[in-house]
């Protein structure tokens, strides 16, 4: 059994429940743990990161179509590292939500068309461009999340 603060099965008690942690977890079969959930998280969140940072750095010199590949697995790896918190049926209805069904469809539909710009059009701008609405479709849903972090950001940028 491990000591510190990576055994937050010991500590149990002492931190309460989230809505994270109860019932349909999408590895709720496997009977994980809920200190071998946030390892599950937090390596597939790790894992998707350097994914789209390798792509970066390919892109960077010129291979658009591996940048592609990478970037897109990256984003799905991190997608699927809140199946172990949420569970993949809760994390659907929370995607589908009036609320962010927009940045939602966006964002996914993005996803796809980075994979459209780099193998059927062949354009690196086109690539670029998708990457950075997906960005933004999914900067808007997160913040969907957050109260009145919509609200903020558009009198930020006086809308």
């Amino acid at each position: 059994m491990s000591k510190g603060w990576f055994n937050l099965d010991a500590v149990a008690g002492t931190i309460p429940e989230t809505q994270f942690f109860e019932g349909d977890s999408a590895f709720k079969f496997l009977s994980l743990s809920r200190t071998q959930r946030l390892y599950g998280f937090g390596g597939c969140l790790a894992l998707g990161f350097v994914l789209s940072l390798l792509g970066a750095i390919v892109l960077f010199f010129g291979d658009v179509v591996t940048f592609a590949i990478l970037y897109v697995v990256g984003t799905i790896v991190s997608l699927i590292a809140t199946g172990f918190l949420l569970g993949f049926g809760r994390q659907l209805q929370l995607m589908f939500k009036p609320v962010r069904v927009v940045a939602t469809v966006v964002f996914l539909l993005s996803i796809v068309l980075v994979l459209v710009g780099a193998f059927v059009i062949g354009s690196n701008v086109l690539c670029l461009i998708f990457v950075f609405v997906e960005y933004i479709a999914f900067t808007w849903y997160t913040l969907s999340y957050i109260p009145y972090a919509r609200t903020a950001v558009l009198k930020v940028f006086g809308m």
